[in-house]
């Protein structure tokens, strides 16, 4: 859905020559899986761009961005993230607004049609924060690209209050990422996201299917959420070459120590002094 979504917003846009292109705001709680979404719409974008121009076509072509909002960015600090992922000279010596002007100019001749960008960290109540929602707002309207974002719970966050934040809001699509369900209604959806991460193993040993059947162990294990179930998948691969068994068990699961939430989620603090007498 995600995807079709970033599709159809990338069509509008490419037929919007007058105010802003529209953009997309994934939206959810941390470890939910929404960088993760973004970044493989990302890479299916850039493959689908090569496919259609074909490699030396595409060759000076850069389809995708990924810009990553500074803690307490500025305007400037902004314009020089969009300006060093491509290579664009720029020093922190250089006024505002020539840093813009390049970032626009060569972001058009490449032809860039996608932005991912994490949100969360704006707060357009601050000054600088402020600042930095109006550049974004003046990058859409320059650059013909379509915009999406990520936050951790924006719309709880002032993100969306005020007159710069009815801006963003008026503009943006928002898609909730929540932690995937074991079931919903018949279907599986968190199965069918384990399916998907063990075939792309490459494991000589590893039985297909064993970490299907580990399907509701695993749930428990990362409360649904992708990111943690993404890094358990790795580390446990890892830890599985490492040692020359190539073959992820629940022996090897158990051994790997997740993120903070997730191992509160499935090995909760007893209070002291709590417990059986």
């Amino acid at each position: 859905m995600l995807a079709k979504q970033v599709r159809d917003l990338m069509l509008l846009s490419r037929h919007q020559q007058v105010t802003a292109h529209p953009s997309l705001i994934v939206t959810g709680p941390a470890g939910a899986g929404k960088t993760t979404a973004l970044l493989q719409v990302g890479r299916a974008c850039r493959l689908a761009h090569r496919r259609r121009q074909g490699e030396s076509a595409a060759g000076g072509q850069v389809p995708v961005t990924y810009v990553l909002v500074p803690p307490a960015a500025s305007a400037k600090t902004l314009a020089l993230e969009f300006a060093r992922y491509l290579g664009i000279p720029a020093t922190a010596r250089m006024s505002q607004a020539p840093v813009v002007n390049s970032v626009c100019h060569t972001y058009t001749q490449v032809g860039v049609r996608l932005l991912i960008d994490e949100i969360h960290r704006l707060n357009p109540r601050t000054t600088t924060g402020a600042q930095s929602a109006d550049l974004l707002t003046d990058l859409t309207e320059r650059i013909g690209a379509t915009f999406v974002y990520a936050g951790i719970d924006v719309t709880s966050t002032p993100l969306f209050t005020r007159v710069r934040g009815e801006q963003l809001a008026a503009r943006a699509s928002l898609v909730d990422c929540d932690p995937f369900p074991a079931r919903a209604g018949e279907h599986e959806p968190f199965k069918d996201l384990v399916r998907a991460l063990e075939n792309a193993l490459d494991l000589r040993h590893h039985r297909s299917g064993s970490l299907v059947r580990l399907a509701p162990h695993l749930h428990v294990r990362t409360a649904g959420r992708t990111g943690s179930l993404a890094c358990l998948v790795k580390q446990a691969a890892l830890a599985t070459l490492l040692d020359g068994a190539e073959r992820i068990t629940r022996v090897t699961l158990e051994a790997v120590r997740l993120d903070h939430l997730a191992e509160q989620h499935y090995r909760p603090r007893v209070p002291t002094g709590s417990g059986s007498r």
